[in-house]
């Protein structure tokens, strides 16, 4: 028992009192788990007097309070009795006192907003795009932008390029419920989305620095067109090109990488938590690039898997498979990888992704210059960059769990980019490794 640590799926409490019926619903509406009774934090057994009362109690208690039907099972160690309540998941979601619980790590907590809809809408077999609307009709479909998605899909699905019939090619797409609409149509071909969901617009700011904006464009329309129409007034507006010729051919060159921006922009538009009341922004920096979006991740695909081959688990899968049908993405979870990929080729440094405040960061980072001169240069650099990642990973060791950001706090003279490519390689080099959830977690030296 002593080796038993509180988890996702494991609590302990020393005595019994009811408010304790939260955590049995929390674990009910996630994967399960089981409560002890009689244990303190250090999961030292204290044992429970009045033992019999309680087996008693509970069971009727939980059914009554929650409508479950749970184990409890008398357990005995060194002559103290203790209980351990065993709650299996749920696919009906619970309730405790009108209000809906989960574990996030070794916490319970209360789902509000956005994230009790998702919640609610997962249990059911649903998701937010999936959702039919009564509201809307055939009125509100661009048929611009119905013909354009039929150009790019004519090669991934042939037949909707006769499919002169709009009701009949939305429904072969999945964006009808019965007789309703679901909100991915209006999204994806709607003429004005931000009438129903003012938070499906984006922003592109340039900023000089992180309170200091200089100019700002906002990009309204359905998410077919936004993507055009971003990339449009990124490289005509806010990002430098380089200019070259080949013969009589002019060769344009953007500060980072074309399609690394463009799978970015996908991956942000239809990643998307769409209960999440702030939208889509893209700072430009003179060093930097950065996008934030209002996202829930995904706990199967955390961000430590963002380099590395996984599954594709789109938040939003009936507008993912629209974008797929017109060739905008790949069903094989490599929209981060072909990112990073795509930077380095171009000479930049990897792209980072973060989390925090409901929100992914996903940062471009332009070249450095002149960081590689010669052989004694060279020599000077790998050792400083060696010397700085061993005091990071000398640091972790001794204040671990730690975030990002605390690393960055107690090293000023570091830049966080810098920081952020020491953790990378400290994580490449199996040395630390990110437990928990992106929100709480933190790194821990192996």
């Amino acid at each position: 028992m002593h080796k038993l640590l509180e988890s996702q799926t494991v609590e302990f409490k020393q005595i019994w009192k009811d408010e304790y019926l939260k955590t049995i619903c929390a674990f009910a509406n996630s994967e399960g788990g089981i409560l002890y009774i009689g244990l303190n934090d250090d999961a030292v057994i204290l044992g429970v007097e009045n033992i019999e009362e309680l087996i008693e109690l509970l069971p009727n208690k939980i059914n009554n309070r929650l409508g479950l039907v749970v184990d409890i099972i008398l357990k005995n160690s060194n002559n103290k009795n203790y209980l351990e309540v065993k709650v299996n998941k749920t696919y009906a979601p619970i309730s405790y006192n009108g209000k809906f619980y989960i574990r996030s790590g070794s916490n319970t907590i209360e789902l509000n907003g956005g994230n009790l809809t998702n919640f609610l809408l997962k249990k059911y077999g649903k998701t937010w795009d999936d959702v039919a609307e009564e509201r809307f009709t055939l009125d509100e479909i661009d048929l611009k932008t119905i013909e354009k998605f039929k150009k790019l899909a004519k090669d991934r699905v042939p037949d909707i390029v006769n499919e002169d019939n709009l009701e009949d090619l939305l429904r072969k797409l999945n964006l009808y419920d019965g007789n309703y609409l679901k909100r991915a149509a209006i999204l994806l071909f709607g003429k004005n989305p931000q009438q129903y969901y003012i938070q499906s617009h984006s922003k592109i700011g340039r900023f000089l620095s992180e309170t200091d904006i200089q100019s700002s464009d906002i990009v309204e329309g359905n998410l077919i067109n936004q993507v055009d129409m971003i990339l449009d007034i990124l490289r005509l507006k806010y990002l430098k090109a380089y200019i070259s010729y080949e013969g009589v051919h002019r060769r344009e060159k953007l500060e980072y990488p074309y399609e690394a921006l463009r799978e970015a922009i996908i991956n942000a538009l239809i990643h998307r938590d769409y209960t999440n009341t702030s939208n889509l922004q893209i700072r430009v920096y003179d060093d930097k690039l950065v996008l934030y979006n209002g996202a829930t991740l995904n706990p199967e695909v955390p961000i430590e898997k963002f380099d590395k081959p996984h599954q594709s688990k789109p938040f939003n899968p009936t507008m993912a498979s629209v974008f797929y049908k017109c060739g905008f993405i790949e069903n094989w979870g490599k929209g981060t990888i072909n990112i990073i990929n795509e930077c380095l080729e171009y000479g930049l440094p990897a792209p980072t992704f973060e989390y925090e405040w409901e929100a992914l960061r996903t940062t471009f980072y332009k070249r450095v210059e002149n960081e590689i001169i010669d052989v004694g240069v060279n020599v000077g650099v790998n050792v400083g960059v060696n010397v700085g990642v061993n005091e990071i990973y000398e640091y972790i060791k001794q204040n671990q769990p730690i975030r990002a950001k605390a690393i960055s706090n107690h090293f000023p003279q570091i830049t966080q980019r810098t920081i952020e490519r020491y953790i990378k390689q400290l994580k490449d080099e199996n040395k630390i490794e990110f437990r928990g959830i992106p929100k709480t977690g933190g790194y821990y030296a192996k």
